[in-house]
């Protein structure tokens, strides 16, 4: 019997050949100009030829101002940015795939801006936690400016701009990172936002900014591109924060992005056993309730290299599609090998060490595999 995440999907006017997607994932290899690199390239498309229905890029900066949340993070704020990406989609696309540019705005969580504008967010409030080694980073965030209305035009005008590009660029879509505590998730998260204006204070308004970037793409863009959405409860730097109101809040923020023009939704995983983690208080799963609440596809995200729960999702219909992080890094050819009936290979951490870059994980994937 054929796996479930191998059967076709349509996702808005993409036709895709299965229901695995390649997560986003920070890989801090591009140039210091944050121009995209031939290896970048190589990476890209070699998940395309393993199979992979859908590729999603790591997060993407939108503006030379304050969005760029890492050194050699991936930019589309340029003419070269906007070239180079079309050397990837283009590869991507030659190997049978379908990709999309995921765009990000660090806000706060900022912990290497080539641009030295300092960081902005909703409001003065330092982040939880320590930057990101992984990435980079180290030692305790620094405390943002509040953002001021024009900051904020600012920002939207980045997200829609970059979106023009993207699809000058040659990719299939966009999608809106606003997850996982950047810019557009500390303005959903209460401790964060303090605002006393029209993005702070109740849910439906501080979802508005992302619902604000979303229209604004869809504006600029049209009907029929692909726009995506990804949101999270979890952060980088706090995985235990779930929205206050549980399913109350999740119903007010799927359908303002309905609204707004996304084309789907993208729930990242709150943890790694995904049936237990991504479950709300009322017993409804979080994307489940995103299917019921928005009647867009929704890509599940979290742990889905784990083939039975993968097919579970599908088959009880939690999700439409399954976004694949840590398993695809080790496992390029997942939906082959999964046709195949093949083992995955394990993920080790030490693909990601001492960063998270992608000669590290080249050369530890081409150990793994020379040892079999």
């Amino acid at each position: 019997m054929t796996h479930h995440a191998l059967l076709p999907v349509r996702v808005g006017g993409l036709e895709l050949s299965n229901r695995l997607a390649v997560a986003p994932m920070t890989r801090v290899s591009a140039a210091p100009d944050g121009t995209p690199t031939p290896e970048m390239a190589a990476y890209y498309a070699d998940f395309a030829k393993g199979g992979f229905g859908l590729v999603i890029t790591e997060g993407t900066y939108t503006d030379p101002l304050h969005s760029q949340g890492y050194l050699n993070q991936p930019g589309i704020v340029s003419a070269t940015h906007v070239s180079a990406w079309q050397k990837v989609a283009a590869e991507v696309h030659a190997a049978g795939g379908r990709i999309v540019l995921q765009l990000m705005h660090a806000g706060a969580l900022s912990q290497g801006n080539r641009y030295r504008t300092g960081t902005a967010a909703p409001s003065a409030v330092a982040p939880r936690g320590e930057m990101m080694p992984l990435y980079g980073g180290s030692g305790e965030w620094p405390t943002p400016k509040e953002m001021t209305k024009t900051d904020i035009e600012a920002a939207i005008r980045g997200f829609a701009d970059s979106a023009v590009r993207a699809r000058e660029a040659g990719f299939d879509g966009v999608e809106v990172h606003g997850a996982n505590g950047y810019l557009l998730d500390q303005f959903l998260t209460d401790y964060t936002n303090r605002r006393a204006d029209s993005y702070g204070g109740s849910v439906a308004n501080r979802i508005r900014l992302t619902a604000e970037v979303v229209a604004g793409i869809r504006a600029e863009v049209g009907a029929e591109f692909c726009l995506g959405v990804r949101l999270s409860q979890s952060k980088v730097n706090d995985s235990v924060y779930r929205w206050p109101g549980g399913a109350a809040d999740a119903q007010i923020i799927f359908a303002a992005m309905k609204r707004a023009g996304a084309t789907y939704l993208h729930i990242a995983g709150e943890g790694p056993t995904w049936m237990d983690s991504a479950r709300l208080d009322s017993g409804v799963t979080i994307t489940g309730l995103a299917r019921q609440v928005s009647g867009l596809p929704v890509i599940a995200n979290g742990g889905m290299h784990d083939l039975a729960q993968a097919g579970q999702v599908l088959a009880e219909g939690h999700a439409d599609l399954l976004a694949v992080g840590r398993g695809a890094l080790a496992n390029p050819d997942l939906p082959h090998r999964l046709s195949q009936g093949l083992d995955l290979y394990a993920y080790d951490e030490r693909m990601l060490q001492p960063m998270a870059t992608l000669g590290n994980a080249r050369r530890w994937l081409q150990a793994a595999r020379a040892a079999t």
